[in-house]
């Protein structure tokens, strides 16, 4: 750990937040010549503050101690960029439509990636939207856990849960991608 990166960061983030030396102090509850000291690369932040200090400035405790934080590439949101992430721990599912950092109940998320398996599918076409039907049990081991419709400038997503039929409605499918992730069979583009 680079104590002048470190300081240098908190310096940076301090002022962002438009603290003063003493107000972030009281916040952590030591003195303000220790924020000080930090910020001049003098000492670093003890462990058992970093906690602390990653709520106050909403970052990971893992970029305070690299004493910098990157950016991701600016490029714009583009709907053909667009992952998917579910945390292995409790399930939630992100999505991004650029290249970034993702990370779920402290661990670094990685996108999904598209299995070579398909869940067979009926759709029917009912007053402007699409239904889709799965062929699939929808038990607590194997259940489809969300369907994502993603057009060019919009994505339709809808979870769905083990006690629920295995069914969605969408707005009707036209030229855009069709994905469903299964607990069991993983994640597949299905049009």
């Amino acid at each position: 750990m680079d104590c002048q990166k470190v300081g240098d960061l908190i310096y940076r983030l301090r002022k962002e937040k438009q603290l003063t030396q003493k107000e972030l102090a009281n916040q952590i509850g030591i003195s303000d010549k220790t924020i000080s000291k930090w910020e001049r690369g003098l000492g670093c932040p003890d462990v058992s503050l970093l906690k602390d200090l990653s709520e106050i400035f909403q970052i990971n405790i893992e970029k305070i101690l690299d004493g910098k934080l990157t950016s991701n590439i600016r490029k714009g949101g583009n709907m053909k960029r667009i992952e998917f992430y579910v945390c292995p721990l409790c399930g939630n599912v992100l999505t991004s439509s650029n290249y970034v950092d993702i990370s779920c109940c402290g661990r670094q998320l990685d996108p999904l990636t598209i299995v070579d398996h398909q869940i067979p599918f009926q759709m029917k076409n009912i007053d402007g939207e699409s239904l889709l039907t799965f062929d699939c049990q929808m038990s607590k081991d194997d259940y489809i856990s969300f369907v994502a419709y993603v057009e060019y400038d919009r994505y339709y997503f809808i979870k769905l849960y083990p006690e629920q039929a295995p069914e969605v409605r969408l707005p009707e499918l036209r030229r855009g991608k069709l994905y469903c992730y299964s607990i069991k069979e993983g994640f597949m583009l299905l049009k």
